[in-house]
């Protein structure tokens, strides 16, 4: 072997140890919940520590609100206002995401779920109206399974049954390939966060800063293994199957110009079709995220969906 193709050789050898050291650093890095909002606080839960907001009149009746994967509760800010008027909210952000804890394991929907519930019974919330937007869609799902005494009402926000057809688009799946994952989480610049999140929304739709640094504030592991927790979930057993078996009263919101979920308004049909009383509603001009793109409209079908006494099981009308 001449010279140069022990360098060669070498330079290979040396890359690839860099890469397996820069590996197992990525795999076991942890952050220590923090406050990201102003008025947050951080509940130090038997599960971890979780940040949460609490808006409105204390004696409202009371709206949680959980968002999607690499989210926090400032996707909630746009619906926030309209709702604190004459309700209690409480937002949270899950584990592994915004100010809460961010361990190397605990993102399966029956840990956050948990977890949830342990921050409602800490903060006495029960009885709530709760809504789930994505990967929160599946943790509401599982709260209702879970602490139904917690469920009062469900609202599931770009949540498909199950994420058969579904894609986090090319940057999200870079992200989760083995070894070359770890280094793109390492090196990752913030114009490809933001290209990435794009699919979250409508075409068109401007990113906000804040949404890159939600990204940028978790760990690998937490930006791993939370959809990947979602997915085990759905694949045991659809949400719509769950919902019907929890028997809580149920919307279901979805965007009509989605990017991620594949055909919304075919999915909300699998809602329909399953769960009796489901109600629906497809968003006109709006991608995956209508609570951010729409909030107006999204927040005006959550008061409805809380205030209305007959929207149980029997007579509740589908919406289109």
């Amino acid at each position: 072997m001449g010279r140069g193709a022990k360098i060669a050789v070498g330079v290979v050898v040396v890359l690839a140890a860099l890469l397996a050291v820069n590996t197992v650093v990525i795999d076991r890095e942890t952050k220590a919940a923090g406050v990201t909002e102003p008025d947050g606080q951080i509940l130090d839960l038997p599960g971890g520590k979780l940040e949460v907001v609490e808006r409105g009149p204390r004696d409202g009746s009371p709206i949680v609100l959980v968002h999607c994967f690499s989210c926090a509760i400032n996707w909630w800010d746009r619906m926030m206002p309209m709702l604190a008027r004459d309700h209690r909210v409480v937002a949270v952000d899950l584990l592994g995401h915004g100010g809460s804890e961010k361990p190397t394991s605990g993102y399966t929907i029956p840990n956050q779920a948990d977890l949830v519930a342990a921050a409602l019974e800490e903060l006495r919330v029960r009885d709530a109206v709760v809504v789930g937007h994505s990967l929160g869609g599946s943790v509401v799902t599982g709260l209702a399974e879970r602490s139904p005494q917690l469920v009062r009402k469900a609202v599931i926000v770009d949540t498909p049954p199950s994420h058969k057809g579904d894609s986090l688009g090319l940057v999200a799946k870079l992200g989760f390939a083995p070894v070359i994952g770890e280094l793109f989480w390492r090196v990752k610049p913030d114009f490809a966060v933001r290209k990435g999140l794009e699919v979250a929304f409508a075409p068109g739709f401007d990113v906000p800063d804040e949404f890159v640094e939600d990204v940028n504030r978790m760990t690998y592991s937490s930006y791993h293994d939370s959809p990947e927790g979602s997915g085990d979930y759905t694949d045991e057993e659809g949400l719509d199957q769950r919902m019907k078996e929890s028997g809580k009263p149920l919307l279901v919101i979805m965007g009509a110009e989605e990017q991620i979920v594949a055909d919304p308004a075919e999915r909300l049909a699998e809602y329909r079709a399953t769960v009796p009383g489901v109600r629906t509603k497809l968003i006109a001009g709006a991608g995956h995220s209508p609570n951010v793109e729409k909030p107006a409209v999204t927040a005006a079908l959550v008061l409805s969906f809380a205030k209305d006494a007959r929207s149980g099981r029997q007579g509740g009308k589908p919406h289109g």
